[in-house]
């Protein structure tokens, strides 16, 4: 192990920089490379140094516990091998060509004061590292809750049974604890439920670099909620996450998307029906009738979305499930514009009923699609058509608005930013620094 003799300690993995062995980052971590993402030992990066003394720290022996992944390459390919079309290809390629290069022993054990102690004989003066207690954590919690809830068997069916799927939403750079350490662990434990997915992102950026909390460039949320709602930055950071590769989160993106999304396509067609319909129909739905040509392919279409977002919110593409939500919006005001209920109205309420009728039914199932993304405003939507209760205790099926159905007086769901917004939040951000 490294010990660093100007501090007179043994440092711990990320106590200790230099270049890495593989691509020659000149800043790589003693547990992990962040610009190749390959697992570390501190004694293989090049040209080594001291995070604590800025000096060269030496070689010393110290005796640990290990866990022998070598012994998990072959199980390990075995389980990853029907993973290839449900992972993302980052996360499945990443996998199995670190497996394939071969895996040896890791320590999980460490020098340092801090941590769970190790309760083995004659280790008793350290503690267990902090990347093997930690994994190990998603299954103590959940013997603590069942405790907690006085059915302290309760987790059992969660982690002995075969057909619980458990997802682990992670950064990439957390891929090889999850899909290779902790299922090596799940294997050699044995009898528990191993990775069904592991979902994990690329980086998210903010105006181009690097989130930093310690140099203060983030976003804090409770300082944004003082602000703004919080389905739109739900929105903005689904719409625009890092799902196959890197994104930035900017704030001129933001405003844009919440004006020319949020506000003229999904709050402008709730609003500019359910306004229309309040005024001229008593605020209650109106009668429907069999759908014409262009309410059935709208009702189509929605439907379709429905199914398709299904399929991709089970498989975690939430980035293109949010962005099929979109069409489905977008065709909604075009049925909206191509029947022109407003003119209708004049000459035919009957025909113009009938239009905003499968508006509404439409409307309707949208507040079931954007729930998961955006439930504050689906939450809205579902009180103005006149619901009671939960939104997201709504079927997926999304049951029709019944007719006469009295409807509450509309208000915009969704706030329009001005253009301001951008400098003053650049201006904050560079304050905080």
């Amino acid at each position: 192990m490294l010990f660093d003799p100007q501090v007179g300690r043994f440092l711990p993995d990320r106590f200790v920089e230099g270049r890495c062995p593989h691509c020659g980052f000149d800043r790589a971590r003693g547990d992990q490379c962040d610009a190749c993402g390959k697992l570390l030992d501190p004694l293989e990066l090049v040209e080594p140094r001291s995070k604590l003394s800025g000096g060269k720290p030496e070689p010393r022996d110290s005796e640990h516990l290990f866990l022998d992944l070598g012994k998990f390459e072959k199980p390990l390919l075995a389980w990853l091998e029907d993973k290839e079309k449900r992972f993302r290809p980052n996360v499945w390629a990443f996998t199995r060509n670190w497996i394939s290069s071969g895996l040896r022993g890791r320590a999980i054990t460490r020098d340092i004061q801090w941590g769970v102690p190790v309760p083995v004989p004659g280790f008793e003066s350290k503690t267990i590292y902090v990347w093997f207690d930690a994994v190990t954590g998603y299954l103590s919690a959940a013997k603590e809750w069942a405790l907690n809830r006085g059915q302290p068997e309760a987790w059992r069916e969660f982690w002995e049974n075969p057909d619980a799927k458990h997802f682990y939403f992670i950064g990439k750079d957390n891929i090889p604890f999850h899909t290779i350490i902790w299922p090596a662990m799940l294997m050699g434990y044995g009898g528990l439920t191993l990775p069904y997915d592991v979902p994990a992102t690329e980086y998210l950026t903010l105006e181009g670099r690097p989130f930093s909390t310690s140099q203060n460039w983030a976003i804090w949320l409770p300082d944004y909620l003082e602000r703004y709602d919080p389905d739109p930055l739900r929105y903005y950071l689904t719409i625009n996450a890092p799902e196959t590769r890197d994104s930035d989160f900017s704030w001129s993106e933001f405003v844009r998307r919440n004006n020319d999304e949020l506000v003229a396509r999904w709050a402008n067609l709730i609003h500019r029906t359910l306004s229309f319909t309040f005024k001229n129909f008593e605020g209650r739905v109106p009668p429907g009738g069999e759908p014409d040509a262009a309410a059935a392919a709208l009702l189509t279409e929605t439907a379709s979305a429905i199914a398709e977002c299904d399929d991709l919110l089970t498989a975690c593409k939430f980035k293109n499930a949010i962005g099929r939500v979109m069409q489905s919006i977008t065709a909604a005001n075009v049925y909206l514009d191509s029947t022109e209920p407003w003119k209708k109205i004049k000459v035919d309420k009957e025909a113009a009923g009938r239009s905003l009728y499968f508006a509404i039914q439409t409307i309707n199932r949208l507040k079931i699609l954007t729930q998961p993304s955006m439930p504050h405003i689906a939450q809205g939507v579902h009180e103005l058509l006149g619901f009671e209760g939960e939104a997201a205790k709504c079927s997926w099926s999304a049951e029709p608005v019944p007719p006469g159905q009295k409807l509450r007086k509309p208000v915009p769901l969704v706030k329009k930013l001005e253009p301001t917004v951008v400098d003053d939040e650049l201006a904050r951000l560079h304050a905080q620094k």
